[in-house]
């Protein structure tokens, strides 16, 4: 059954074309059947010039005298053309009325034929009719069989094509393809052409009249030659048997399908028109043979449109099946939407066809057969040519490992951009493609357009934009390309410094923006924007910009110049805006700063009054190392000397001391040390670690050598008495049994009670009382 959606669309595709094509059809059958003008006497008027300037000048008072003859017939013409409604119920009355009165003729003429009245019998001849339907049956066995027997012989050669087809590997798939489609379709109209020219010998030499090739013959092997040639194009699409040899990415089962219903559906309407309606016109009635090719017609129609119907579903699960694998979105996109809308396009062209058929057969069905092979073979052409693009360039580029190793970033910049590239060219094919099929069907001029001045310079333009595009992606790709073969370390001129490193990446960042924004401008000049304006607008908005936004305007200045001066670079360790750490990130405005603790900072260069960097061309570091009063400062002097020898023995860093240890001498007699300051000269960057391994060594020196480094402690002080003497500190016990002494302690000391003997040996010790 019919779904009742799809019957709507089909009636008001129907409707829609009646009121196209009936019109002028009924325009040129009224022309057809009034009388005709007086063109000989309108020619003897113009041929004299007197009478000719008499009827200007009568014309001329005429259009004088009736000052409203102007607006009377426009009003008239108004009045005279008929509304849609009317046209399309006139148009279907008409079509209708004219259907039915083939038929009744037909049944007319059939029903004189089955009662042998005398009209009949005096325009009919059975004989003669059964010699030439026995002759055009042999010229048809003939031919069909001189068909299949080439075809047969010519099996192992397409056999092979297919085989080189699917299994060479010299040439790009669509390529060979297309090559070997071609080359089988060549030999598919070879066979046609064989059997055709058999045809004709059998048709003049061996049936009737030996040399003299009848109208019947010459109809059917016309017919033939046209009708197996299309199949042959149907064959390039739809080839069941060879794998090689189809044109559609379809499975061999709906290529079969789709191959034998196109295939019936032109065998059906392409032998009913071109040999059953002549011949029935010749040997019966013409009013006949117009009936039948009109049934013929209604036929293919009603099983054209059941086929699009039951396959409806089919189909459109398909393609959105194919519509999940595109990678580009607007394709997945329009696929899905001609999956859910195919069938009422094939609805529309069957109801053209049909109404074109009806009332305009003479000259429409050509038009609507060139058409369509215009339209089948620029889609084809198009998706063979988008196939090919993407078989090309659109695969993953591979470069050498030679240029991988010179240009890392150069093979995955190239990936990046030539998918964005594939996915223009496709979009220029698809409305190269939708021109040329509304040229084709006659709604568009593609000829005329490009011949006028619009169409040239808009096609100028198109091209102007593709090149500016080019070459501005050449340039990028190209500059990049060097950039980054200068921070290469194993290609530039070595490893890079700091200061290259960051000036050549915010050159690149700089030479971005600067492409950008000139690509741009040249592409809006290029499709007649005028930039002038534009220009201004931005040199005012950035002057209000550069008010509004005194900071980042400082920001930016700051950055340049210190930059330029090569204060920092990404890696040092720097000291700006009370914080000091790693610079990881440096940009024309701010720069990234990592303290000790992993705290990530970023400060902007408008709070940045000085800039101190550690990491300029050596390091110092500067130690003070204190010694007791009592100990020897030459001494404490030479065990430095040779912690800095033991520094320089070290694998870890002896290679990072510039120079000798330099000792500055005492630098201050504090509360309670000497101080020694000693300056030791590192490569940049390194004087903290150097520091911290020296610091250990003389602490290890120091040790060995027993001189102390002293460090903050209290003294208690009991005071004296009038004698000069310190009174006895009582101490009072707070354990039950006091420590002991080893015994190798000397004898003066009193372990019972927990008394040290003191170092003066003059102080006399309280005795047991007074404790």
């Amino acid at each position: 059954m019919i779904p009742m959606r799809a019957l709507t669309a089909l009636c008001g595709w129907l409707l829609l074309a009646l009121v196209a094509f009936a019109g002028p059809a009924q325009a040129q059958q009224a022309d057809a059947g009034g009388e005709p003008p007086a063109y000989s006497t309108l020619a003897d008027l113009l041929e004299n010039a007197e009478s000719r300037q008499q009827l200007i000048d009568q014309l001329r008072g005429l259009a004088a005298d009736t000052p409203g003859a102007e607006a009377a017939s426009a009003a008239a013409d108004a009045a005279a053309t008929p509304s849609l409604p009317r046209q399309l119920a006139q148009a279907t009355s008409r079509i209708a009325s004219e259907i039915g009165t083939q038929l009744a003729s037909a049944a007319e003429a059939v029903g004189g034929l089955v009662a042998g009245s005398a009209e009949a019998s005096a325009s009919f001849d059975m004989a003669a009719f059964s010699e030439a339907a026995i002759n055009l049956g042999l010229v048809i066995l003939a031919t069909v069989a001189l068909f299949l027997i080439i075809r047969w012989l010519a099996k192992p050669v397409f056999t092979r094509i297919s085989q080189w087809s699917l299994t060479d590997q010299g040439l790009n798939p669509v390529l060979r393809l297309v090559l070997c489609v071609a080359l089988a379709a060549l030999i598919d109209v070879l066979v046609v052409a064989l059997s055709y020219v058999g045809g004709n010998l059998v048709a003049t030499f061996a049936v009737g009249e030996a040399g003299e090739l009848s109208t019947r013959a010459s109809l059917f092997l016309n017919a033939f030659l046209v009708i197996e040639l299309l199949k042959a194009g149907v064959r390039m699409l739809f080839s069941s048997r060879y794998e090689g040899l189809r044109l559609l990415p379809i499975p061999a089962a709906d290529a079969s399908y789709w191959n034998r219903w196109i295939a019936r559906l032109i065998g059906l309407v392409g032998y009913g028109l071109m040999v059953v309606v002549p011949l029935i016109s010749a040997y019966l009635a013409p009013t006949l043979g117009q009936s039948v090719g009109t049934l013929i017609m209604i036929g293919a129609f009603v099983y054209a449109v059941a086929v699009v119907l039951s396959n409806r579903k089919r189909l459109r699960d398909a393609l959105n099946r194919k519509a999940q694998q595109t990678t580009m979105a607007a394709s997945r996109v329009s696929l899905q939407l001609f999956a859910r809308t195919w069938h009422l396009f094939a609805l529309a062209y069957f109801v053209m066809v049909l109404v074109l058929t009806l009332t305009r057969a003479a000259d429409a069905l050509p038009f609507v057969l060139i058409a369509t092979l215009k339209t089948l073979a620029t889609v084809l052409v198009g998706m063979l040519a988008s196939s090919f693009l993407t078989q090309t360039i659109g695969r993953q580029i591979r470069l050498s490992d030679d240029l991988r190793r010179k240009l890392p970033l150069l093979e995955p910049r190239l990936n990046s951009y030539v998918p964005n590239a594939l996915r223009v060219i496709r979009v220029l094919i698809l409305i190269s493609v939708i021109m040329v099929v509304l040229s084709a069907w006659g709604a568009f001029d593609l000829a005329s357009w490009y011949a006028s001045e619009a169409g040239r310079e808009l096609v100028g333009k198109v091209v102007s934009v593709i090149v500016i595009l080019a070459v501005a992606a050449a340039a990028w790709l190209g500059l990049a390309s060097l950039i980054e073969h200068k921070l290469n370390p194993e290609t530039g001129g070595g490893v890079p410094s700091a200061r290259a490193q960051t000036l050549l990446a915010l050159f690149r960042n700089a030479l971005a923006i600067a492409l950008v924004t000139m690509t741009a401008m040249i592409v809006l000049s290029e499709i007649g924007i005028n930039i002038g304006p534009l220009i201004a607008g931005a040199g005012v908005l950035g002057l209000a910009i550069g008010f509004g936004a005194q900071k980042l305007v400082q920001d930016i200045i700051t950055g340049i110049f210190i930059q330029v001066e090569n204060a920092m670079n990404t890696g040092d360790v720097v000291t700006l805006g009370g914080i000091t750490g790693t610079a990881e990130k440096l940009s024309i405005r701010s720069v990234g700063i990592r303290d000790l603790s992993g705290t990530y900072h970023i400060v902007p260069f408008s709070s940045v009054d000085t800039v101190s960097n550690y990491m300029r061309e050596f390091g110092n570091h500067v130690g003070e190392y204190g010694i007791a009063y009592r100990e020897s400062i030459d001494e404490a002097i030479e065990q430095l000397k040779l912690a800095f020898e033991d520094l320089q023995a070290s694998e870890e860093h002896g290679h990072q001391l510039l120079e000798p240890l330099s000792v500055a001498g005492v630098v201050a007699l504090a509360d309670s040390s000497v101080n020694i300051r000693v300056i030791i000269k590192t490569t940049p960057g390194d004087q903290w670690a150097v520091g911290r391994a020296y610091n250990r060594l003389v602490k290890l020196r120091f040790d060995e050598a027993g001189i102390e480094i002293p460090f903050p402690h209290s003294t208690l002080y009991f005071g004296e008495d009038k004698q000069g003497r310190a009174p006895a500190a009582n101490v009072r016990m707070l354990e039950a049994a006091s420590r002991r002494r080893p015994a190798e302690d000397a004898p003066g000391d009193d372990s019972r009670h927990g008394v040290q003997e003191i170092a003066d040996a003059d102080h006399r010790q309280p005795n047991e009382s007074e404790v």
